[in-house]
């Protein structure tokens, strides 16, 4: 069999450029589509729109093309619109496995339909999509030469979708949309009483292009219920479309709306593995999730089903070269066998070449050419080396990206006040006992620094692993009351044991204490226990810098004993600081300062002990002794979503290519850093949404496919408070943006 014959149409794609084309079929044929009508797509067409851009960085219609620094993140989307013929489909199919094979079979395909666009396909036309009715000559309508008005509807908060509708009347008009009455002289913007303000300014914007691209025209706003305001000329054509005596518009609640489909959680993503056998598909179920990067071997071809979200074929790069040609065919197979809608999102990726929003799905991805941890010390390479330095924090509000690396807003030697809750009640925390916590307990952690002559406020609230629900809410409801003292200037931080941020560990400066027992514990019926109360007790000490070193109580026993950290065993006698053979220098530190505090200490190094320190421990026991072993530690790049549950069904909606003007007035969002999830909320967000923002944070992740740790640090700011390690995830930050 001969050689592939390359297609001239893909002659117009730059040897290791940045690129981004679009062609739609016409003849059954591709041609190249005019810079000016990208993002124009007729509902009788198939296109194919192919993008290439550095690796990490927005691809978009506007870019212009450039050698990269790095790899090309390569994306070939073959768009069907809802009138297209199945000869014209079937065209931009095959040209995509062409251009996948013209190009070594590494680019991701995604099969797009119209009105279920992915987010990453909106997310490269910043100005929108327009749907036009009708389509070249040899699909099922003709694209009409001559000038007819038509009328449009006007949707999305960010992405902007306009669509065509099929004729000029009322009866396809709702009250929670809005619409443009396209008349070439004059161009109307109709707002529905009940539409919101980001779609308003998205078609008066859209009623500019049309201006633009007639020449000229006039440009009317017009507000639900006030249409007889019009005057003259203006409405005399207006009711000769839209006659005012016919006006019958459906009540937004009434309108049909997006299908509202819930989140996935981890336990329901499913991992099937593919074969041809006999040249039957043949789809075995491997598991459910959370899935791992593990799962995926290199010999077969996976799919990788999220359900409505979309459905992913991973081809192994020791899989045949015919299922990697077929592997969106075979997804066609799965949906229909699953009884899925034909619409559903499919995308085929190749083993080593995984967009993002693939590995996302993973709760363990690591990219072959990823930099590798040692243990726990991993977090040195992250922030040890910058943590160890003497913050400035004007330093870090100057430089926000190291803020967010970092996350720490500043070197934690600030003020700060500690508050413990006791019986639905702040009971502040004594100078001298600063940094000691008790696990049955909650406590309130006020914080203020200065950059420059700007004062900032975090309030951390802290829950013990075994606090109540009554102390917990106690707690979450305190910080509420503080932050409306401080006259919401507070960012509210949600800390659960064990998972504390390093800068809550660095406001204690690596004396943090974490005791057994507290107010309405089990442990300890009769109130706290403080540390000179305490007769015996053993702490394991842990921790990579003086920062983030940490204490915290084990049981008493040489069990608990592990070579990796510092123990201390305290005794009404004296104190023991037993060493483990991999235990560092700041572990050991710490272990002196806390021991020194109850008269005297015995160093003993692993290996080392003498009678007396089993008897304190009850005996010798077997305890973990193997070193930390060299880990893959996952990176995780930061998504932003848009999150609600208004509906009564969480929904988590992720903007593709984020930057700060995605952060909409109207909205409340989450920016997911991985070991934190802050909650963004808008000026103008709904009020129960705001309230209800941590219950959407836990949600989100509790239905994470990846399977998240629900002690993960939730962080509440609001819009014009936000920190540099928050600011540091979006690029460029403008301060003036909302003003």
């Amino acid at each position: 069999m001969g050689a592939l014959v390359r297609d001239p149409a893909f002659n117009s794609i730059p040897r290791n450029s940045t690129c981004f084309l679009i062609w739609r079929v016409e003849n059954l044929e591709l041609v190249l589509l005019k810079r000016e009508d990208y993002g124009k797509f007729h509902k009788g067409d198939s296109y194919l729109v192919f993008s290439a851009s550095e690796y990490g960085k927005p691809a978009g219609m506007l870019d212009t093309p450039h050698p990269p620094r790095g790899g090309l993140d390569i994306h070939i989307h073959f768009w069907i619109g809802s009138e297209t013929s199945t000869d014209e489909a079937g065209v931009a199919a095959i040209k995509t496995v062409e251009l996948d094979d013209m190009l070594g079979g590494g680019p991701v395909q995604h099969r797009e339909t119209e009105g279920n666009e992915s987010k990453r396909f909106l997310s490269y036309f910043k100005n929108g999509i327009r749907l036009l009715s009708g389509g070249v000559a040899s699909g099922l309508k003709k694209t009409t030469d001559g000038f007819e008005p038509s009328l449009y509807q006007v949707k999305g908060k960010r992405t902007t979708v306009v669509t065509e509708l099929p004729s000029i009347s009322w009866s396809f008009m709702n009250d929670g949309d809005v619409y443009v009455l396209d008349t070439k002289e004059t161009i109307y913007v109709w707002t529905g009483r009940c539409s919101n303000n980001i779609e308003k300014l998205q078609g008066a914007k859209f009623a500019g292009t049309l201006k633009q691209e007639h020449g000229g025209a006039n440009i009317l706003i017009i507000e639900d219920g006030r249409e007889s305001l019009m005057m003259g000329k203006e409405r005399n054509v207006f009711e000769s479309h839209l006659p005012l005596n016919n006006k019958m518009v459906i009540p937004a609640h009434e309108a049909p709306k997006d299908e509202n489909v819930a989140r996935r959680i981890s336990g329901e993503l499913k991992l099937y593995r593919c074969s041809d056998e006999g040249g039957t598909l043949k789809v075995v179920e491997v598991k459910t999730g959370p899935l791992s990067q593990s799962d995926l071997k290199s010999n077969d071809s996976y799919i990788v089903d999220n359900g409505s979200q979309g459905i992913w074929v991973w081809v192994g790069k020791k899989a045949s070269k015919k299922e990697r040609e077929e592997a969106l065919r075979n997804a066609q197979g799965f949906i229909s066998k699953k009884g899925y809608p034909l619409n559903t999102q499919v995308s085929r990726i190749i083993d080593n070449g995984e967009p993002a929003e693939f590995k996302t799905l993973f709760k363990d991805w690591k990219d072959k050419d990823q930099s590798k941890g040692f243990g726990r010390q991993y977090s040195t390479s992250k922030i040890a080396h910058t943590v160890q330095t003497k913050f400035d924090a004007s330093t870090l509000h100057g430089a926000p990206q190291l803020a967010a690396k970092t996350k720490m807003v500043d070197d934690g030697s600030g003020q700060k006040e500690v508050w413990r809750v006791k019986d639905f009640e702040l009971i502040p925390v004594p100078e001298d006992q600063l940094g000691q916590f008790f696990m049955g307990d909650c406590y309130i952690v006020l914080y203020a620094y200065l950059e420059g002559n700007k004062e900032h406020y975090l309030l951390y609230y802290w829950i013990g692993n075994d606090a109540s629900q009554d102390e917990a809410g106690t707690a979450a409801l305190k910080a509420v009351e503080l932050d409306d003292k401080l006259h919401g200037r507070a960012i509210q931080i949600r800390v659960t044991q064990e998972k504390e941020p390093p800068h809550f560990m660095a406001v204690f400066g690596g004396k943090m204490v974490v005791f057994k027992g507290g107010y309405a514990s089990a442990f300890d019926g009769e109130g706290a226990r403080d540390m000179g109360k305490k007769s015996s007790y053993m702490l394991q000490v842990r921790g990579t810098t003086n920062h983030n070193t940490k204490a915290t109580e084990v049981d008493m026993r040489a069990g608990c004993l592990n070579s990796n950290d510092c123990f201390i065993v305290v005794t009404p006698q004296l104190s023991y600081i037993w060493c483990g053979k991999g235990s560092t220098g700041d572990e050991r530190e710490m272990a002196k300062t806390l021991a020194s505090q109850n008269g005297e200490t015995i160093i003993v190094s692993e290996g080392h002990e003498k009678a007396d320190f089993w008897k304190a421990l009850g005996g010798k026991e077997a305890y973990a002794s193997s070193p930390k072993l060299q880990e893959d530690t996952p990176m995780h790049p930061p998504r932003l979503f848009q999150c609600s549950n208004a509906s009564g069904v969480f929904k988590a909606e992720e903007i593709i290519n984020f930057a700060q003007a995605d952060l909409v007035e109207d909205d409340v969002m989450l920016l997911d850093a991985w070991d934190t999830i802050f909650l963004w909320l808008g000026h103008n967000s709904n009020k129960k949404e705001q309230m209800a923002a941590e219950t959407l944070a836990l949600e989100y992740l509790r239905t994470d496919p990846a399977g998240r740790h629900k002690g993960t640090p939730i962080v509440k700011l609001k819009q014009g408070f936000e920190p540099p390690n928050f600011t540091g995830h979006f690029g460029v930050w403008d301060n003036d943006l909302w003003n």
